[in-house]
């Protein structure tokens, strides 16, 4: 939002969230009814490639997204080393708007302009007017446009939601108040209106010159440098006609320089490229990529947990994971990349961070969760994991944590097969067994003294019963089996529950509907797996898996992890952030538990904290 937003700074359409595509329905169903009703001869080419062409918009602005995310995380080439957060991410949520209203100028057009309809598909003289045009009136215009918004009056009001992002991501380029974008799109429409009204308009022009102007938008807005100094080198006036990232990201930092569209000829002419231009081009270039002192090593779960990540859509990705109505929509979508990572698939870096003095990175295994119950797949699993380790140690990684399943017992005895394999190796492996443990413990309330004990047993299972027995509490199990064994691992006693009438749960997975339903009205659940129980209760309490809240020192964290809230990290993760921290210069993995009261004491010291009680 702009400091002092001004008059039309709100889409006309804001209310309507997610439905506001039904504004182009009429238009659509117009446009089906003519190819039911008519020969193909008659079809107006015109308007049946609008709808199509808001859709290549849409992905192509998601591929820059996607590559832009990915590239900034590696840090490669990197221009600012600022971090994005949440706030950022949200004011930049709807910037599928200006495709929106793309969709319904073109309707209009070509309904209303005497040449606006059954365009060729190719016209030379079009193209050639369109690119003259642009390089002309467009890129002049915009140019005293742009210093314009920069005076006080307009930029209080309008530009100053778009210089909010610092450091900028291509959907950047498309963050503006509804008033700026009208005056954008009237600006653009010189070149498209020159055509169709000379009579050279063809669908190769206007599609076109749509594609340069995204194309041209998203790489500007990038936060790396990827142009090479060849380009240059080879045609030396493309320096004044072809902005790079640097460029433009010197506009962002310093606002009263680089002020150009797409082409720096107008800055330079002017007096207001900023002088420090070819400098951080040439720095940013020759950046090299980050060496992680943390990895955290997690895997996709369900199909869909593709757009979860940083990597994918960003507005889903800063919120839990959970069903949204649209994404059985875009379902299908998810079969392709599952097939390629089924076929060939390598980790890939989806997230940085910096916390104190260390740098952190996310790597996922491009495996989903139900791979890992697929016995012919557990080789190949291990094969990922264990040369994402090697990376690691290779990049000079002191601590990798292992996420979700990639810590299984039945795959890899929780990490331990891996340092078996590699006696050598100098890194540290933590599964976050113990954190675990210390969350759970401190998230039953004071005054309990009794808990039913359900679930799949496990390292962390055991040590949970075992502090609990420890500290005087009353632990039933649900079924005889796990009672024995609960018993002999923590050489305590413990109970079978017979009637259920303890208040608060400890579950893992396994724990099924109608075990919850046996618990009494108000029970809290709270589970000590990874991936939280399906909830079959409204009468009872949930809480989240064991996590904690991140301070806010530890920057660049714009995205949910799994169905977790916002800034809130899994102990699996944090475990390993707080070894690299501590240095502790220990594995903690197979067997191997680190101390509980230690790990939780400088969990409270670095600034991490319980989530809020429990939702329902």
């Amino acid at each position: 939002m702009a400091t002092t937003p001004g008059f039309l700074t709100d889409w006309p359409w804001k209310h309507l969230g997610s439905f506001k595509y039904m504004l182009l329905a009429p238009w659509g169903m117009q446009s089906i009814y003519s190819v039911a009703t008519k020969g193909k001869n008659e079809w107006d080419y015109t308007n049946l490639i609008v709808i199509p062409l808001l859709v290549w918009r849409a992905f192509h602005n998601q591929l820059w997204i996607s590559f832009s995310r990915h590239r900034t995380a590696k840090g490669n080439n990197r221009i600012l080393d600022r971090s994005i957060e949440f706030e950022q991410v949200d004011r930049e949520t709807n910037w599928d708007d200006q495709i929106l209203l793309t969709g319904i100028w073109f309707y209009v057009g070509n309904s209303i302009l005497p040449n606006g309809s059954f365009l060729p598909i190719w016209k030379i003289e079009g193209i050639i007017i369109t690119i003259l045009l642009h390089i002309g009136p467009v890129e002049y215009i915009y140019y005293w446009l742009h210093r314009a918004l920069h005076h006080h009056y307009l930029y209080s009001r309008y530009h100053s939601h778009h210089h909010s992002s610092i450091v900028t991501e291509p959907i950047t380029s498309v963050s503006h108040p509804f008033a700026e974008h009208l005056a954008y799109f009237c600006l653009f429409a010189i070149p498209i209106f020159g055509a169709i009204l000379t009579g050279t308009a063809s669908l190769a022009s206007l599609v076109g010159y749509i594609t340069y102007i995204d194309l041209m938008n998203n790489m500007g807005h990038c936060n790396f440098e990827f142009i090479p100094k060849w380009v240059f080198s080879i045609c030396p006036p493309l320096k004044y006609m072809m902005y790079t990232p640097s460029f433009h990201s010197l506009h962002h930092t310093h606002f009263r320089t680089n002020y150009s569209l797409f082409m720096p000829f107008y800055d330079y002419i002017h007096g207001t490229m900023d002088i420090s231009s070819d400098a951080v081009y040439e720095t940013s270039l020759t950046k090299q990529e980050d060496n992680p002192e943390v990895v955290h090593l997690t895997h996709l779960t369900t199909p869909e947990s593709i757009f979860h990540l940083q990597v994918g859509f960003a507005s889903v990705a800063s919120r839990p994971q959970n069903s949204k109505w649209y994404i059985w929509f875009i379902r299908p979508l998810t079969t392709w990349p599952m097939m390629l990572n089924f076929i060939y698939g390598r980790t890939f870096v989806v997230e940085r961070n910096n916390f104190e003095k260390l740098k952190l990175q996310t790597w996922v295994i491009p495996r989903f969760s139900i791979q890992y119950s697929i016995k012919w797949q557990g080789q190949v699993i291990n094969n990922l994991v264990e040369e994402a380790i090697l990376e690691a140690e290779g990049r000079g990684a002191k601590i990798l944590s292992l996420g979700l399943l990639n810590q299984s017992w039945e795959l890899n005895r929780s990490g331990a097969l891996y340092i078996k394999t590699n006696p050598k190796l100098n890194m540290k492996v933590v599964d976050g067994s113990s954190l675990a443990v210390a969350i759970v413990i401190n998230s039953i309330p004071k005054g309990t003294t009794e808990v039913l004990f359900r679930g799949s047993l496990s390292k962390t299972a055991y040590a949970i019963v075992s502090a609990l027995c420890q500290k005087g509490i009353q632990v039933s199990a649900f079924y005889e089996f796990e009672r024995l064994k609960l018993s002999f691992r923590s050489q305590s006693e413990i109970a079978l529950s017979k009637y259920y009438t303890e208040r608060v749960w400890i579950v893992g997975d396994g724990l099924s509907k109608e075990e919850q339903l046996k618990a009494p009205k108000g029970t809290l659940f709270i589970p000590y797996s990874q991936f939280p129980p399906k909830k079959a209760r409204k009468d009872a309490f949930y809480s989240h898996t064991p996590a904690l809240v991140a301070p806010p020192a530890l920057e660049n964290l714009h995205s949910c992890e799994n169905w977790l809230p916002r800034r809130a990290m899994s102990a699996w993760h944090v475990a390993g952030i707080l070894h690299g921290l501590e240095g502790y210069n220990v594995h903690e993995c197979g067997e191997t538990m680190f101390d509980v009261n230690k790990i939780w004491d400088d969990a409270l010291k670095h600034g991490f904290r319980l989530l809020p009680f429990a939702s329902n």
